[in-house]
Formats: C-alpha cells, sequence, structure tokens
C-alpha cells in the first residue's frame, strides 16, 4: 500500500467535492424533497442520489490516481468514508447546532436514515470504478 503524495492530493480533493456536492444535495433535498415527498422518502431518495452522485465523482477523478491495488482503492475508500463521517459530524455539531444523540440518529438505519450505508458504499466506490474502467 503505497499512497504517493499525487495521489494522496487527488484523493483529498475528491473528499472536498464529495463535500460540496453533498451539501448541495442535502439542501435540494431539504428545501425541495421534504416539502414535497416528506422526510423518509426524501431521505430514500437522497441516499440513493448521492451513493450515485458520489460514484460518479469517484469515476471521475479515481482514474487521474496511479492507485491500482484493491489495498490501495480499498484505503482511499476509507479515507474518502472518514472524512465524509467526520464533515457530516462537524456540520451537525457546529453548524446546524445538532447535539450528539441527534448526530448519532443521523447513522443509524434503523431511524430512517441511510449515512453509515452510505459511507460503507463508499468505500468500495475507488475500487469498483477502478473495476469498471479498467480495460
Amino acid at each position: 500500500m503505497t499512497l504517493i503524495f499525487h495521489d494522496l492530493a487527488l484523493i483529498l480533493l475528491l473528499c472536498v467535492l464529495l463535500a460540496s456536492a453533498e451539501t448541495l444535495q442535502g439542501i435540494v433535498r431539504a428545501t425541495v424533497l421534504v416539502p414535497r415527498l416528506g422526510k423518509k422518502t426524501a431521505l430514500k431518495i437522497s441516499a440513493i442520489t448521492g451513493s450515485l452522485l458520489a460514484l460518479l465523482l469517484c469515476a471521475w477523478m479515481i482514474p487521474k490516481t496511479s492507485l491500482n491495488s484493491a489495498a490501495d482503492l480499498l484505503l482511499a475508500g476509507v479515507i474518502l468514508a472518514a472524512f465524509m463521517a467526520l464533515f457530516d459530524v462537524l456540520i451537525g455539531r457546529w453548524v446546524m447546532k445538532l447535539n450528539w444523540k441527534k448526530i448519532s440518529r443521523d447513522f443509524n438505519p434503523a431511524n430512517g436514515n441511510y449515512l453509515s450505508i452510505a459511507l460503507l458504499l463508499l468505500i468500495t466506490y475507488p475500487w469498483v470504478v477502478r473495476q469498471i474502467l479498467t480495460p
């Protein structure tokens, strides 16, 4: 497992792109989908569209890296998922002023939130992209 500086810089750029895209998607969910469809349905739709958005961003950025081994690609996925989990916690706590109980509920699929499932999928996306795009 050898993430070179160039690869790490691209992964960190991908983290920022994912956070930006997911923030915009969350705004659209809250302002457009929730009022029209209700929170439960909006969260389900958002989980699917957010995952597809993350997969597309990975498909754009991962080929720019030199990562080829499954271990390197999964490590990149772990970095992405950890960044996004931390980003969600920080936004929830310091921007939205949520308490820790509410933040922890956002990670629990039993509460109708699919963030933890999306993060697990995100771990696999760099590897999936490399498998699909490598001839």
